[in-house]
């Protein structure tokens, strides 16, 4: 199956590591993207063991390594200091392994650099409306009405809002407000623990730490608040230090943090979506990533998932006889994992966000104690980094060698490192 002609559309981490991967197998791919720049949309995320994992095989791990933050657990308390979460990486039967906060930004420039050393042609400012299918391969039609050349495999990698599936999007009713801020020697938080705090399941604020970035003088962190949808426009209307006071009164160590929100401009509302598509492949065409299946950034797999799904692409088109079973092949690999999560996702979201009284009691009162006690404890640290299930042995995919990785980047390393690359 080598030297096919492959369009991807999108370029978040599922685009970018397909178009790195495949280009490397051999096949002429061009990137789409509907922004006149390619940029990342959000503020922090964590990679996993199995996103480290395809990380790795481009050659990258190290770099990811360097500009994010090495987080060894997940600490949750609810509003009168009772545990709701407790769960390490040092519960897995993978020495050394932890997680890393990085910032989108970060980990977009990366896998973008990459692409562009490389020399893989990007098509900026193209917004996909369509494709058309004909005997011989797929074109992209554009919103002003033209097309693009005709391809032998076109990869949806455009995220939960593709329009190449009908499936209904299944807007969650909590979204998060996101912010970026500066970290500093004193704040009174563990550089090494994704924190949370939640009043009941309907509020939740968090801090992750996410590493440096670009140009930046000091490590940074991602602040979260949980909020409805239906609830924005009312945000939107309430005076900050409203809205601040109200955090404070469930984490009120987040002072300093909040004292570096400004202005609203800071803060960013994501929306996300829980969905699985119905034909994550079709003639000529597969979806990766969030167009073949989003979830809340719970469990924080979205980019793990991803990276997965790209890694099982290319060994699809490397064992394949025809496009066909290439296709076929890659779904076969990824979807018993894809349901798992997606299952469990949706389990574990309401625990944490919805209006329920019923939910947070049996997250604090059963299962809290539960996962703390040897089978279960073991589990849980599977779930969180991505690996129940068994989806690295399934794909054939060597665990990451931790050992093996760069300690973080300091902040006055940053800028040396973001010049090196550029200019490599």
């Amino acid at each position: 199956m080598a030297g096919q002609t492959i369009a991807i559309a999108g370029c978040g981490p599922a685009g970018l590591a397909a178009a790195l991967m495949l280009y490397a197998d051999g096949h002429a791919v061009t990137l789409f993207d509907q922004f006149d720049e390619p940029a990342p949309v959000g503020s922090g995320l964590m990679i996993q063991p199995t996103g480290m994992a395809v990380l790795a095989q481009l050659g990258l791990a190290g770099e990811v390594a360097r500009r994010g933050s090495r987080i060894r657990g997940l600490k949750g308390l609810e509003e009168h200091g009772r545990t709701a979460l407790d769960a390490h990486y040092d519960k897995l039967a993978l020495p050394g392994s932890f997680g890393i906060g990085i910032h989108r930004a970060s980990l977009f420039s990366v896998l973008y650099e990459a692409v562009q050393r490389e020399g893989i042609a990007v098509h900026t400012g193209r917004a996909i409306i369509d494709s058309s299918l004909s005997a011989t391969g797929r074109r992209l039609i554009f919103s002003d009405g033209s097309t693009s050349d005709e391809f032998d495999l076109v990869v949806d990698a455009s995220g939960w809002q593709t329009v190449f599936d009908s499936t209904p999007k299944g807007i969650l009713p909590f979204g998060a407000l996101w912010a970026s801020l500066p970290l500093k020697p004193d704040d009174p938080f563990d550089l090494g623990l994704l924190e949370q705090r939640y009043r009941r399941a309907g509020q939740m604020v968090g801090v992750l730490p996410i590493g440096t970035r670009g140009d930046a003088h000091q490590p940074e962190a991602a602040f979260f608040w949980s909020l409805k949808v239906a609830d924005y426009p009312a945000w939107q209307d309430t005076p900050l230090d409203a809205w601040k006071a109200d955090v404070l009164a469930l984490w009120p160590e987040t002072a300093p943090l909040l004292e570096r929100i400004t202005s609203r401009n800071q803060l960013t509302f994501a929306r996300y979506a829980h969905r699985t598509a119905k034909r994550p492949v079709a003639e000529r065409m597969i979806a990766i990533g969030d167009s073949w299946h989003s979830a809340s950034p719970q469990l924080g797999q979205g980019a793990n998932m991803a990276l997965l799904d790209a890694w099982s692409l290319r060994r699809g088109l490397a064992e394949g006889r025809t496009l066909g079973e290439a296709l076929r092949l890659a779904k076969s690999w990824r979807r018993d994992h894809v349901d798992i999560y997606q299952w469990v996702t949706a389990f574990f979201t309401p625990l944490y966000q919805s209006d329920g009284g019923i939910e947070p009691w049996l997250r604090d009162r059963i299962l809290a104690p539960l996962s703390q006690i040897w089978p279960i404890s073991r589990i849980q640290a599977l779930l969180m980094s991505g690996m129940f299930g068994w989806p690295l042995a399934s794909l054939d995919l060597p665990p990451p060698d931790y050992s093996a990785l760069p300690e973080p980047a300091k902040a006055s390393e940053t800028s040396a490192i973001a010049s090196s690359l550029s200019h490599s």
